[in-house]
């Protein structure tokens, strides 16, 4: 079986160039698996080299580029022609089974729901991330990004779905679910973090644990973190900057002197597996849940490796046929908190 992914070519600090790479690496690796990169011909060619006529790649056209700095929903619109539009074009098409893309992520999701809509049951779809742990797998968290004031009911769904895919694409049986909210106590938060709260209790599906603060996060407390964009954007924004930060210091402290390079030459083995737990690289992207299609987020820096491992991850997704059982789960379940409710 012949597993196809779009690859926006033009998205990304470093595209053409680092998707391109990352494409090559990934289909050396994977012999089902089948690249469209999307994009500027003549740019994409000048980095294929000698896989320009790789039974594996296929090289679409796309004569324009929505830009970080473009107004997202607009852009979708004003440049039809754009890498990422045409991804979702041919997505939609049927010509792929799903598309890959570090571009403005405002963009990604308004080209998302414009081409492929929702899935049933879903009334916004959440953008994910998936954040390292210092004690699990990690953990799954949304919205961070696409829904900025949601309702309660946004929060219930956002729980159901992040619950969902653990169990079909990451193998977790039974993924605990918490809300991240300022305390722990129920009583904790304004009025639509408690009704969320009582919400979630309530469904016999999932295995909700409750509020979670922020400084739990990363401890395993659970497996899928549910809150507003806005809060989780911050949360992501805020522990990228902070791993950099203490990498940073901790390369400064360890250069300072000889005794210093010492400790760090000891230290070495356990640094190192500290930062593959917080190399954001190694992930590769992260799922847009609730679209009626397959569509990864990569970071806006990604490198070659970090398109390998989207691309191995939407792989492995494709490879399990996890969409279409949470299509069907996801529509069943809808009934049971009030599919459509505002």
């Amino acid at each position: 079986m012949c597993l196809r992914i779009g690859l926006d070519a033009m998205g990304g600090d470093h595209a053409p160039e680092a998707p391109v790479r990352g494409a090559i690496m990934a289909i050396e690796a994977n012999p089902d698996l089948y690249v469209t990169l999307v994009g500027d011909e003549a740019k994409i060619h000048g980095y294929l080299g000698a896989h320009r006529d790789h039974p594996q790649i296929v090289v679409h056209p796309a004569s324009e580029v929505i830009t970080m700095d473009d107004e997202p929903v607009a852009s979708v619109r004003k440049k039809p022609h754009s890498s990422m539009v045409e991804a979702m074009k041919i997505l939609k098409a049927g010509a792929v089974d799903a598309v890959i893309s570090a571009g403005n992520t405002g963009a990604l999701m308004a080209s998302g729901l414009l081409y492929l809509g929702r899935m049933r049951g879903v009334d916004r779809p959440a953008l994910t991330a998936l954040f390292p742990s210092v004690k699990t797998w990690g953990v799954l968290v949304l919205d961070v990004g696409a829904n900025l004031d949601p309702k309660p009911l946004h929060l219930v769904q956002y729980g159901l779905i992040g619950a969902l895919y653990c169990q079909e694409a990451l193998d977790i049986q039974r993924p605990k679910v918490g809300l991240l909210n300022v305390g722990t106590e129920v009583q904790k938060g304004p009025k639509e973090l408690r009704e969320a709260h009582a919400r979630l209790a309530q469904l016999e599906s999932i295995d909700f644990v409750g509020n979670v603060e922020a400084r739990e996060l990363l401890q395993g407390k659970a497996d899928v973190v549910v809150c507003g964009g806005f809060v989780g954007n911050i949360a992501l924004k805020l522990t990228e900057g902070v791993a950099r930060d203490l990498f940073h210091e901790l390369r400064e402290a360890f250069n300072a002197s000889w005794v210093t390079r010492l400790a760090g030459l000891a230290m070495q083995p356990k640094l190192r597996e500290l930062v593959r737990t917080m190399d954001y690289q190694a992930v590769g992207g992260a799922p847009l849940l609730g679209l009626d299609g397959i569509v990864y987020k990569c970071h806006g820096a990604s490198e070659d490796r970090a398109f390998r491992s989207a691309l191995s991850m939407a792989h492995a997704y494709l490879a399990r046929g996890s969409q279409t059982r949470i299509r069907d789960r996801l529509a069943a379940e809808s009934f049971s908190y009030g599919e459509g409710e505002s």
